[in-house]
């Protein structure tokens, strides 16, 4: 798991650090690595892990109590409500597994010689958790991919997007920051954990293109090794949004992480609905790809 430096001082450079502990935990329930119903460690426990206070433990499970992953109790804990949902028909889906969640169709996909990811998503941020859960496995020696290939398209005017918008001031400009930080954040860390495997010659063959589309993603998509698809819509919804310590602010965002996803294989029978809609999803991937490959030449 990821282990973050202490430097959640009042007033210094950790005011932000309880929004990092936030994103792991949420991504960590969306993959099911905590399941619905379970109890999340204790305080104590997630303290000791991240290396932080337990008031930034606390800071950060008040925003995802907010946000309606978790439930509190005093003397309780907190028990998880809420993971990312993935419907699929196809029977190899289920795994063996209770629940199919993106974090095992991620490490199953980096299991093979190659792989190629091809993403269209707002900000990256679960793939960014997702792609260094599969370094930490690169590097303990349990598997070892020859090629890595990834392409990512991200919206590029967030000034322009319909959200996220305040509900009492919607021009609040901190929401689009936010945004946006979020945003380049995630591109570069995955920037730096592939470059890195590649550098140290855990990888001998390691890609890493991202495209900026001026349009609103409405849906997140993963082309997974060209076989299997994950496809849901973003689904706005008003929650508060912590944008520092002291300040909560009610507005109108979307989940990625809370969206259903659906799950979709190509089975090898071409008239599929699997192979029809992984067919179809990764045509439109390419084609976008090369539109916005083309306006970046010209331009």
């Amino acid at each position: 798991m990821t282990t973050v430096e202490r430097k959640d001082e009042p007033g210094g450079a950790g005011g932000h650090e309880f929004l990092r502990i936030a994103e792991e935990l949420r991504a960590r329930m969306a993959d099911g690595f905590y399941p619905v119903d379970t109890y999340l460690p204790s305080q104590t426990t997630l303290a000791k892990e991240f290396g932080i206070s337990r008031d930034t433990v606390q800071r950060a499970l008040r925003a995802l109590r907010g946000e309606g992953w978790i439930q509190s109790r005093q003397g309780k804990g907190s028990r998880v409500v809420r993971n990312q949902r993935i419907q699929s028909s196809t029977p190899r889906a289920s795994r063996g597994r209770r629940q199919l969640t993106l974090g095992p169709l991620i490490a199953e996909a980096f299991e093979q010689p190659e792989v190629t990811m091809d993403i269209y998503t707002l900000t990256s941020e679960s793939l960014d958790t997702h792609i260094h859960l599969q370094a930490e496995r690169i590097r303990a020696g349990i598997i070892a991919p020859r090629r890595i290939a990834l392409r990512l398209i991200l919206p590029s005017a967030i000034d322009a997007l319909p959200y996220p918008r305040g509900v009492d001031r919607r021009d609040d400009e901190r929401l689009r920051e936010r945004l946006r930080g979020i945003a380049e954040t995630h591109i570069a860390s995955l920037d730096k954990v592939l470059g890195e495997l590649h550098r140290e010659k855990l990888v001998p063959q390691v890609s890493y293109e991202f495209r900026h589309a001026p349009f609103a993603p409405t849906f997140k998509l993963y082309v997974i090794n060209r076989s299997e698809v994950l496809h849901g819509p973003y689904i706005p919804l008003v929650r508060p949004v912590m944008l520092d310590v002291h300040e909560e602010v009610r507005a109108v965002d979307v989940l990625g992480l809370g969206a259903t996803l659906t799950h979709h294989v190509r089975d090898g029978r071409t008239d599929s609905p699997g192979s029809t809609f992984v067919d179809g999803m990764t045509a439109w991937f390419e084609a976008v790809w090369e539109l916005l490959t083309d306006e970046s030449a010209a331009g």
